[in-house]
């Protein structure tokens, strides 16, 4: 893959000590965004409490917006009032999967058309499962560039009458997803079976069934790949958003990196989020962790072991992952993340790249990355516009002097203000969200 290095570099610190930093992290941009859509859907208004705003959650907010939901801020809390679904909007989806693949299914609700787009980038992110899964259940769709992908336009018509359909959602869990958020509102509900040899991130589709649950939705998901959803109201809700684990990574990694310890306070002592499997394989690699309350506390000593991982429920921490893969003492080898490749960018010939611009090897297979850790020198690391590929970097230069980090500013995709973050976790000191 070939990129232009963008004039936007931004020198990663070298790390000088072992670290003592406390970094709040802010909210999950997964369950906001879920939580988002549930509230539009509901019979009553909700209230999102440490929502996080981000360029996807405000995209989202926005998306809803232009449906005819309400969403407004209110300190660091997001209230929503539903209303009647409208069409004749335009939703720009950025590069937000969580937009382009929730929202179709809600604009079918709609009493007109809905035009969807995106980033440039954006417009490789495959769709087609999503589309296809619509006409089954009698929407019209148009499709106005490559089949399969952005943009498109969703027409509706008031009411989709529901049923049975079939879908592969090999790429990504968030075509399930998408489809199980509006299926309460289905006339005849949802029976959604997946017909894919795999399915990746499951814990996100955990994460939306839970979500539906918790806001009054029956769901049976006691058949592996096939969840019914029943029909009827969607509640509204007053919730807390849990934080990021996934954007805790880079942060908690850094002790690794670095030695010293890193804590993040808000760690749920459940969850469903991906990230949450984060401290068992940190401690495969040669960390320590505890969790006292809800403080999740990781401790280096510089040292970092290679491992054999499969990430398939996870593969939204892979980039991370990865990039302490490289400063480790022996191979790594990540499996069951082929589905990386339909992400913001080709996730894994980004890593496979960047490796090895700095010196690393990495060999992609045909569900991941064998990451043989080789002296590393400095150089521009490219982003390909992907928020993991940057803080990934970032990881990378705390120990290789002059790493240059291309548009750090995609960060603020999940993470606003990651470099203030980074900055003041460096120093050892507490940083806010």
């Amino acid at each position: 893959m070939t990129t232009a290095p963008s004039a936007d570099l931004w020198s990663a610190p070298v790390i000088t000590g072992p670290l003592d930093a406390l970094v709040e992290v802010p909210g999950s941009k997964s369950l906001t965004n879920r939580y988002l859509v549930l509230a539009a859907l509901a019979d009553a208004p909700g209230r999102l409490r440490g929502a996080l705003r981000s360029r996807d959650t405000r995209l989202m907010a926005a998306a809803l917006g232009a449906l005819g939901t309400v969403v407004e801020e209110n300190g660091s809390d997001w209230s929503v009032s539903p209303g009647a679904l409208t069409g004749g909007a335009t939703i720009h989806c950025g590069l937000a999967g969580t937009v382009m693949r929730f929202l179709p299914a809600v604009a079918a609700l709609a009493d007109g058309p809905v035009r969807f787009d995106g980033d440039t980038s954006a417009l490789a992110r495959p769709m087609g499962p999503v589309l296809t899964a619509l006409r089954t259940l009698g929407v019209r769709v148009d499709e106005h560039g490559e089949p399969g992908h952005l943009p498109f336009t969703v027409h509706g018509r008031g009411g989709v009458a529901g049923g049975q359909v079939d879908i592969d959602a090999s790429e990504s869990s968030q075509f399930v997803s998408g489809l199980l958020l509006a299926a309460a509102r289905f006339e005849r509900g949802l029976t959604l079976r997946h017909t894919g040899r795999t399915l990746p991130s499951l814990p996100h589709i955990e994460m939306t069934v839970a979500l539906l649950r918790e806001a009054g939705v029956e769901v049976d998901d006691s058949r592996p790949a096939i969840w019914q959803v029943a029909p009827g109201p969607i509640g509204g809700r007053d919730v807390r958003v849990e934080p990021d684990l996934s954007n805790a990574a880079p942060f908690l990694c850094a002790a690794m990196v670095a030695g010293g310890s890193v804590s993040v306070p808000g760690w749920p002592s459940q969850t469903t989020q991906p990230g949450g499997l984060l401290p068992g394989i940190l401690e495969r690699m040669g960390a320590t962790t505890s969790l006292d309350a809800d403080v999740l506390t990781v401790t280096g000593t510089g040292a970092i072991h290679g491992v054999d991982l499969d990430l398939h429920a996870a593969g939204e921490i892979a980039p991370t992952i990865a990039a302490l893969a490289t400063l480790a003492d022996s191979p790594t080898r990540l499996r069951g993340i082929a589905h990386l490749r339909g992400h913001e960018t080709d996730r894994l010939a980004a890593l496979a790249a960047e490796i090895t611009r700095v010196g690393g090897q990495a060999e992609q297979t045909s569900d991941g990355l064998v990451i043989t850790p080789r002296p590393l020198t400095g150089a521009v690391w490219r982003t390909y516009e992907d928020h993991r590929m940057a803080t990934a970097g970032a990881l990378v230069g705390l120990r290789v002097p002059g790493i240059e980090v291309e548009d750090v500013a995609t960060t603020a995709k999940t993470l606003p203000d990651f470099v203030g973050l980074w900055s003041d976790m460096l120093l050892g000191t507490r940083t806010p969200a």
